[in-house]
This record gives structure tokens, sequence and C-alpha cells, in this order.
């Protein structure tokens, strides 16, 4: 299997974040997912194989079917170089291996907060409720369990940070911070889009626990851009080992997290290489997580 760690083409590259990489077309943007793989706030020197393209192309589905809820930034979902060419300057060519991993998008006016969602009381949300009984400013019932479903999803917001750790930020502080009229929209939209899609998943097999959704301004009008419910922004449990008072196995990197917390790294750069067992189980665990989401095999 092949890993697509760097993308080095031949265009203006706007910005390269721990797994997407973003070049400028001129009118849109060319988002790409890379195969690289990020866990305690350090990029690991060992790829996943096809990890990009689980992300973008469940990204891509999901844009296609919230729809109806929101308007999104995508223009053209990349299956074969061939596709990209109308969006590319006379005599440039991308490689093939951006097929099934990249979308050209509309450029936006991002809105700099992370639009988290919660529907089950897991990982720091979890952590904060032992210690205070809240989330942010919201005050929930005693007696409540690791992993459980919450009466009704929560909007907990962070910051947005392209390094380091994102803050919580209260709605109230938002409002603040970007307005009374742009948080209540942001708040609305985040629990209408996370409730309609994990109704969907449920029904595929596979719980999402919780999420975090990015927005922007196109043409003034507010939509969902980066990337949209996949395992690297969500936390996806198989709902069959779904069992309350406890922590949950995932479809994401917890493979992996696990693994670098049993070799003993202190969390500082460098991060150590990846055992190949675990390159390969990590893989195999995103895509088994695409097939029961979408219906299909990954296309490679």
């Amino acid at each position: 299997m092949d890993i697509v760690f760097e993308t080095d083409l031949d265009l203006p590259l706007s910005y390269r974040g721990k797994v997407r990489d973003t070049y400028d077309l001129g009118d849109y943007f060319l988002l790409i997912a890379s195969d690289r793989i990020s866990a305690y706030d350090s990029i690991l020197p060992t790829g996943i194989p096809d990890k990009g393209k689980v992300l973008n192309q469940i990204s891509a589905f999901w844009f296609e079917k919230t729809g109806h809820i929101i308007s999104n930034h995508v223009v053209k979902v990349i299956g074969s170089p061939s596709d990209l060419t109308p969006f590319l300057p006379a005599g440039k060519n991308c490689p093939s291996s951006i097929a099934g991993r990249s979308m050209v998008v509309r450029k936006a006016e991002r809105i700099s907060v992370e639009a988290v969602v919660r529907g089950y009381l897991s990982g720091s949300a979890w952590e904060e409720y032992r210690k205070t009984g809240k989330l942010l400013d919201h005050v929930l019932p005693a007696g409540y369990q690791e992993s459980q479903e919450l009466p009704e999803p929560i909007f907990t917001p962070t910051t947005k940070s392209d390094s380091g750790h994102d803050l919580p930020v209260t709605v109230k502080e938002l409002e603040n911070e970007i307005g009374t009229d742009t948080t209540r929209a942001i708040a609305a939209k985040s629990i209408e889009v996370y409730s309609y899609a994990r109704k969907y998943a449920k029904s595929k097999g596979i719980i999402i626990a919780d999420t975090k959704f990015e927005f922007g301004f196109i043409d003034g009008e507010l939509s969902l851009i980066d990337e949209l419910l996949t395992p690297d922004s969500s936390r996806f449990w198989d709902a069959s080992e779904y069992s309350v008072g406890k922590s949950q196995p995932s479809f994401d990197k917890q493979i992996v997290r696990d693994w670098l917390t049993s070799s003993g790294w202190d969390k500082e750069p460098p991060a150590p290489p990846l055992s190949q067992e675990v390159v390969t189980r990590t893989s195999e665990r995103y895509k088994l997580g695409y097939k029961m989401l979408v219906g299909k095999e990954l296309e490679i």
C-alpha cells in the first residue's frame, strides 16, 4: 500500500496542516487529505495507508447528504486527475496520487471557532463532568457514567488553534467574539447537522458520540467548510460493542494513541515511528468505519 505523506504539487501552497494540504487555484482551493497522522499535537513520522482517502470520501459523503440543512464549500470531488484539469492553469498537471483524496472547494471567510457538539459523555467532557458536574456552562444532573448518552446534544465550542490545544469557550464568550447572531446560527446548524448524521449513522451500526465542525462565510452565507463528520473530527463507536460505564473502542487513531502510550513516549516531539502492525491495524480500522457508514468498499 502506498502512503501519501507529502503533496508537493506545482501549485501555490496556501496552507499545510497536520493532515491536509491546501493549494491555491485562483478562484478556488484544492484541498488534499494526506496519509499523515497526528497524536498528542505531534505529526508522526509514519503515515497510515489510504487514511486520507477515507477522510476525503467520508467528508464528501456527508457534505452531499447534509446539503439540504446548510450549504458547504464543495465544488468538485476529485475522483481522477482529469477531474481537476478544468481548474488548473494552462500547462499544469497533477499526479494520480491526488485521486480519491482531494476536492476543489470555494474560498470562505473562515470563522475561528471549533463548533463542537457532544451527544455522549466521553473524553475531555467526561473528565470535566467528573470534576465539576458541568460541561462549560451546562450543569448536568449527578450520576452520569462514562460514555452515557446525553438527553440532548450539547454545543461546547472551542477556539481554533493551528498548533497546540484548542481551548473551550462559553457561548457568551463566543457571542462577544464573533457576534450573537453568528454564534446562534453556528450552534443551531451544528446541532441540526449532528442530530441528522447521528440518526443516519446509528442505522448503519455506528454511534457518533461527538464531532466538531468548521464554518465560514461564502458570498455572505454561513457554510460548512474543511472536513465533515470523519473519524478524525468525530468520535465513531461500533454500536454493537457499546457499553455504558467505560471507554469505547473507536474508528479513529485510538490504536495509535494506545501504542504510543505503551511505548513510553513522553509526548514531546519527535514522536517515534509506528510499528507495521499498528499501521496495518489502523488502516483497516479506518476503512471498516467507511464501509459500515457508506455501505461500500473504499474506492482506492
